[in-house]
């Protein structure tokens, strides 16, 4: 006997899942009318789109990054799709949100981790995102996470979206306050535009310094000079890159007469990045 299906019905589906109405109505008509059933059709229709796209890249998306009211924590994640007219719209943008927001309360360790936490519905984020892929039509891929946690009392995180939420930064301070939140800001922005490495130099793994020495050697030598000489001038490449590549010692985009370090030392004497993490898209 067929089960007629309703159109309230059909809304109501839609806006459990987000599907599309006749994508709704046709998972309901094949469960035989069993919401339950129909959201699991959904899923596995996502599921199968997810496997036919899985070599699609996912180079467009959502950065979100988003710290806690007491801004002792901070998480950063990417949820890629394949074109940027899904990453622009609302409902993309809001469910890259959420997925920060149940990262920001649980603070896992892994992606995987997060994959795992449960969404709404009785679905796990990873699930969620298998859904929709059936509902959006496209590959979509959740990575880039990263947390930073300080203790109270002992430092705070300051967030930054940059260019639409094509890239996000969070940074983690030794000192907390609303003195902080600005210049944070300044900082965070820095990050996004000059894209350090890291902190400073001493946090520059031996594997990049190493590649670096030998570029300034091999540089040294192509250019004539004596091989006994290719050390000292590889050296002082190196801190030429310490100086543009690591973030306390680059200089200030707003003030080219100060490099970060002084900055932050103007705005308090104790003020210092502890970390820093930048995800972006592509």
């Amino acid at each position: 006997m067929d089960v007629k299906i309703s159109a309230s019905d059909v809304k109501k589906l839609r806006d459990q899942t987000g599907a599309g109405m006749m994508d709704c109505k046709k998972a309901l008509t094949e469960a035989g009318g069993d919401f339950e059933k129909a959201i699991a059709n959904l899923r596995k229709n996502g599921q199968k789109l997810s496997d036919k796209r899985a070599d699609r890249e996912t180079k467009e998306g959502v950065v979100m990054a988003l710290t806690s009211d007491n801004n002792n924590n901070g998480v950063v994640i990417r949820l890629g799709c394949e074109t940027d007219f899904v990453a622009k719209t609302d409902g993309f943008i809001a469910l890259t949100k959420k997925i920060a927001e149940i990262a920001l309360l649980n603070l896992p360790e892994t992606v995987e981790a997060l994959l795992a936490l449960p969404f709404e519905s009785g679905l796990s984020i990873g699930e969620k995102i298998t859904e929709q892929v059936g509902v959006i039509g496209e590959k979509l891929n959740l990575g880039g996470y990263h947390k930073l946690v300080t203790a109270a009392g002992e430092g705070q995180v300051v967030p930054y979206i940059h260019m639409g939420y094509r890239a996000g930064v969070i940074v983690s301070f030794n000192v907390e306050g609303e003195h902080i939140t600005e210049p944070g800001r300044d900082v965070a922005m820095q990050v996004a535009a000059m894209r350090p490495v890291s902190v400073d130099k001493d946090g520059v793994d031996s594997a990049t310094v190493e590649k670096e020495i030998e570029i300034g050697k091999e540089q040294a030598r192509q250019a004539g000079k004596p091989e006994e000489m290719l050390e000292k001038i590889a050296m002082g490449k190196l801190n030429k890159f310490y100086k543009e590549r690591t973030l306390l010692n680059q200089i200030f985009v707003k003030n080219s007469k100060q490099t970060i370090a002084a900055y932050l030392q103007s705005v308090d004497p104790k003020l210092t990045v502890v970390d820093f993490k930048h995800v972006e898209l592509g």
